[in-house]
């Protein structure tokens, strides 16, 4: 072959080359540009109490519309578990956005609990809604987004003075709430009753507790030695456990009491943070602040900040675990 046949066939070669090449970076950009459908989630009736899932915002796709102009004051409402988080992320904020007030609680600064201030939320007398327990069904429809700022763990107490000095399963703590197990004797304490104290029907805490650990399941009727609290208050319940009755709240509400003991459930205390954010304590869950999908600018700052370096602290500060 000669000189200038070979050169010919050689360029061919390496246009060949060079369009295959070329071609399968085409091909594969375009597949990394593609938008793959989600596959649709079911729809749940509006009155079901399942648990959806809705998208979960975080630091890093917390891309809400604040199109609605600020408000005069951030009304927030919500779980009483986290009055003292919200409280401390108000303060702090107040110094990085003084121009705008805040409050926590509704009417009179009071929470009313996760139930009352979802609803709160979506019929529009607040900004913000503070929740210890995932949306259901008809909240996620009512457009409202959750963006978790913190975990946290959910203690059993006793009086400090009950004779039951062990440790429970988390077998052993359903049993006694659905009525199974109605004396100490049964777990290895003393032949008395178990006088045993549920959470307000209105308690987002309560909700974790009958999800996590009843696994959905009704609490025991209501007995003698069953009583379900009026107002969602820790506290008053506190007081009320005596020698040998038994409740739960978060771990910050109770883990500085002297009135009462957390016992430790499959041989783990909720008031270690390393094995809460392991997971290895088996009642914990996630903590929410909850907008709806259309909001202001300040609601989304104050969100920010409590996902922000500054808030984590705060969150750890208190005895939460951190998100971030």
């Amino acid at each position: 072959m000669s000189q200038g046949k070979e050169t010919t066939v050689l360029v061919l070669s390496m246009l060949v080359t060079a369009g295959i090449a070329g071609g399968g970076y085409w091909f594969f950009s375009q597949q990394k540009s593609t938008v793959v459908p989600a596959t649709p989630a079911t729809t749940a009736t509006p009155d079901s109490s399942a648990q959806p899932t809705p998208p979960v915002l975080t630091s890093t796709n917390l891309n809400l519309d604040t199109s609605l102009p600020n408000p005069s004051i951030l009304g927030i409402d919500g779980s009483t578990a986290m009055v003292a988080l919200i409280k401390a992320l108000r303060n702090d904020f107040s110094q990085v956005n003084p121009n705008i007030p805040s409050s926590y609680g509704v009417p009179d600064g009071n929470p009313t609990g996760s139930n009352q201030g979802l609803k709160n939320l979506i019929d529009g007398s607040i900004a913000i809604a503070a929740t210890s327990r995932p949306l259901k069904a008809a909240e996620a429809q009512a457009g409202i987004q959750l963006v978790p700022i913190a975990k946290d763990a959910i203690a059993l107490v006793v009086g400090i003075n009950n004779p039951f000095k062990g440790n429970l399963t988390k077998e052993q703590v359903r049993d006694i709430y659905l009525g199974k197990i109605t004396n100490w004797s049964q777990v290895g304490g003393a032949n008395q009753p178990i006088r045993v104290i549920n959470r307000a029907t209105t308690s987002g805490t309560r909700e974790a507790f009958q999800d996590i650990v009843l696994l959905g399941q009704g609490f025991a009727p209501d007995s003698p030695n069953f009583i379900t609290w009026k107002q969602d208050e820790t506290t008053a319940i506190l007081r009320d456990i005596g020698d040998n009755g038994i409740s739960y709240a978060t771990v910050s509400q109770v883990e500085k009491q002297e009135i009462v003991r957390i016992i430790a459930i499959d041989g783990v205390l909720p008031t270690d943070v390393s094995a809460v954010k392991a997971g290895k304590y088996p009642i914990s869950r996630s903590l929410f602040l909850g907008v709806k999908k259309i909001t202001s600018p300040v609601s989304k700052q104050f969100i920010e900040f409590a996902l922000s370096p500054q808030g984590q602290q705060i969150v750890q500060r208190l005895g939460f675990v951190s998100v971030q």
